[in-house]
């Protein structure tokens, strides 16, 4: 992986609707029984990164991203407008990534067809699990033989694909888990994003887990899990380059680096978030989560930002450790001095150190050790202090 100074510049777009909501799923994703008007959508999206267009003249876009909910929900009509709104405010790298995230469920070969035609280079398939009563549990619209088919479709279409899994499932264990991603890796064509399964707040799994109807593994076998992930993707030459990411040398995710990486990027789209250097301030924009409400606003004034929020030296560099300690490749010291106004206590840091959490990769850049990785949140933390 090659380094940016400024982290690079990407356009996420939110689209907020899926067909059926996941239990354990706390991201900002909406079912709507109704057609949703993808006409009016489009002019939305289109005026709200017009209003961003005006704040960022001159960039160019290393990446966008189709997020959601299910973007592959979407027309690629619907994709191929939003793809020539942003080519029309901003210069777009020749190499640009142009990523869309789909569902088993919501693939058809002909719409995939559509979505490359339009520009997308690199798909990403929520796919979740490869046998059928885990995908049932973790209230997938998919089967096992769809994943497969949708995976071919994928391979057969785009140029670059990833997809997901998660792990740590109630009953797993990590003998099948370890079955279950060799599996997935024979599958994969160059990049796995894998999670360990978490109990969020205010989601269906949430509430079974409280009530002790869903049981997950204990701190230290989710540790095991985590080991056996890293062991089995590195033996088979996908490595990861982020906690939760894995690649083939040279196919990562190149929008997320920008967010780890802390780059800038435009979020449009109900609930998407931002980072904008705007002059010697970076600017933290948020956008209103609630998809007619965000309509309503955008018709009405152009955007649906409830939130831009100037971060002072300290709230920089603290994002810029918590985002870039997620990477192998770590955090460049000297960069962090700049952002943050100050140095890393060297007596905390001295002490990581110590006790193997973290390492110096040369004269200035840090990264955790897997070590680390088991503990990140508090590793930040103590270096933030």
């Amino acid at each position: 992986m090659t380094t940016t100074p400024d982290g690079g510049f990407g356009i996420y777009v939110h689209w907020p609707f899926c067909a059926a909501k996941c239990p354990y799923c706390d991201f900002n994703s909406h079912v709507r029984h109704q057609a949703v008007d993808q006409e009016r959508y489009v002019a939305a999206f289109k005026r709200e990164l017009a209003h961003f267009a005006a704040w960022t003249p001159g960039r160019t876009v290393q990446s966008i991203f189709f997020g959601g909910g299910t973007p592959s929900l979407m027309l690629p009509r619907t994709v191929e407008r939003i793809l020539e709104a942003i080519a029309g405010h901003w210069s777009i790298d020749p190499d640009a990534e142009v990523s869309l995230e789909a569902n088993p469920s919501s693939v058809e070969a002909e719409r995939f067809r559509g979505y490359r035609a339009a520009g997308v280079n690199r798909v990403s398939m929520g796919v979740q699990a490869l046998n059928d009563p885990d995908l049932r549990l973790l209230g997938r619209l998919h089967d096992v033989a769809g994943a497969r088919r949708a995976i071919e479709t994928a391979r057969e279409t785009f140029p670059r694909l990833s997809f997901d899994l998660i792990y740590a499932r109630p009953g797993q264990t990590v003998t099948a888990w370890e079955r279950e991603l060799t599996e997935a890796i024979s599958l994969a064509a160059d990049h796995l994003s894998l999670y360990q399964l978490t109990i969020e707040e205010g989601t269906p799994f949430f509430a079974l887990h409280k009530a002790g109807k869903l049981v997950v593994p204990e701190p230290d076998v989710g540790a095991e899990f985590y080991a056996v992930t890293q062991d089995v993707t590195d033996a088979h030459g996908l490595p990861a380059y982020e906690v939760s990411n894995h690649a083939r040398p040279g196919a990562e995710c190149r929008h997320n680096l920008v967010y780890w990486r802390y780059g800038d990027y435009v979020g449009v789209g109900p609930g998407a978030h931002g980072r904008l250097s705007l002059g010697a301030t970076k600017r933290a924009t948020a956008i209103e989560r609630h998809p007619e409400t965000w309509l309503s606003h955008v018709e009405e004034r152009g955007h649906g930002m409830v939130e831009d929020m100037p971060l002072n030296d300290e709230e920089q560099g603290d994002e810029y450790l918590l985002m870039g300690l997620r990477l192998v490749e770590g955090v460049d010291l000297l960069r962090y001095e700049k952002l943050a106004s100050r140095r890393i206590d060297p007596r905390r840091l001295d002490a990581l150190l110590e006790h193997g959490m973290v390492e110096m990769i040369g004269n200035h850049r840090l990264r955790a050790t897997r070590d680390g990785f088991f503990v990140l949140d508090a590793v930040v933390a103590d270096l933030a202090a």
